[in-house]
């Protein structure tokens, strides 16, 4: 069983959001990005929306941050088992553009992690640990190089700052996204299968299939999506690349990599260096990009550890 299969089945990518579909929509017509609040300006940070798991210890809260078309609920599970294990504080952070933040017609490194400012900053929170897995691993390297003494350590799961090369094509998932057509007013499970049959031509692998449906939300019998599709598409070589950065972040970092994984490579090594020159590179064995997901208790094992070098 794949990674994101087993994620699934756990309820590390469930939750449904609430939304409203763009004025115009008629039945049966291609599904359009839902956005949860009202859609930004792109000069003004977003209010983005989280979860927050309490624990009872004073030490120094942990931030998790999601990839491309993840949310706030993929690291629930994990979130709740840190809480016990550390007693700290957790937050699980929706972007903007994803789960059921607002929408903006912007989406780079430095607008999200201008994002998270606010968040922070709304919250009180002076100093946090950053957590973040593929593109939310790329905010957390761009808000620990441009606010330094907002992060106390950071864990960059599975992503390096570097450009993204892999073999997953997002323009065909995106495509693929926009040109679901689903009725009005009928079930959900109907809708989520008609929508799973209709991705099938471009989305291949049936576990990303899983995953995008995820992204299918429900208001009033209307389906749309809940991620800004049209956002996404504008600004996907932004999210693959990495903004250019001549600081660096002194504080202690872990690069936790997927030994199956070939988003953290040797070639990155002195890239990571420079901008983190405390950083630690592991890997978790038999781990693909979806560490969290096939091999959770390594992962919290591995983030528990750094937790108290």
């Amino acid at each position: 069983m794949s990674a994101l299969c087993r994620l699934i089945q756990r309820g590390l990518l469930s939750g449904r959001a609430s939304c409203r579909l763009i004025p115009g929509h008629q039945d049966a017509c291609g599904l359009a990005s839902a956005p949860s609040v009202r859609t930004l300006s792109s000069s003004s940070p977003v209010s983005l929306t989280y979860d927050v798991f309490d624990g009872k210890g004073e030490s120094t809260p942990l931030v998790f941050l999601h990839g491309l078309f993840g949310s706030k609920s993929n690291f629930h599970s994990i979130a709740k088992s840190l809480v016990q294990r550390t007693g700290r504080k957790v937050l699980t952070v929706d972007a903007r553009n994803h789960g059921t933040s607002p929408h903006s017609p912007e989406l780079t490194y430095e607008a999200m992690a201008d994002d998270l400012k606010h968040l922070l900053a709304k919250l009180r929170i002076e100093k946090c640990v950053l957590i973040g897995h593929s593109m939310g691993g790329k905010t957390a390297m761009t808000t620990a190089l441009t606010q330094p003494d907002l992060v106390e350590r950071m864990v960059v799961v599975d992503i390096s700052p570097s450009q993204t090369s892999s073999r997953t094509n997002f323009r065909y998932y995106i495509r693929a996204m926009q040109e679901v057509k689903i009725s009005s007013d009928i079930p959900r499970s109907t809708a989520r299968r008609m929508a799973e049959d209709q991705l099938r031509s471009l989305v291949k692998e049936r576990s990303v299939r899983q995953f995008l449906l995820t992204n299918l939300v429900e208001q009033n019998g209307h389906y749309a999506w809940r991620v800004n599709l049209e956002a996404i598409s504008a600004h996907l070589d932004n999210i693959m690349s990495f903004p250019s950065f001549e600081t660096n972040f002194e504080g202690p970092t872990l690069f936790l990599g997927g030994a199956s994984s070939a988003y953290i490579s040797s070639e990155d090594y002195p890239e990571i260096q420079r901008l983190f020159p405390y950083a630690d590179i592991q890997y978790i064995p038999d781990a693909s990009h979806w560490i969290h997901a096939d091999k959770p208790l390594d992962f919290i094992s591995s983030i528990s550890s750094f937790l108290k070098s």
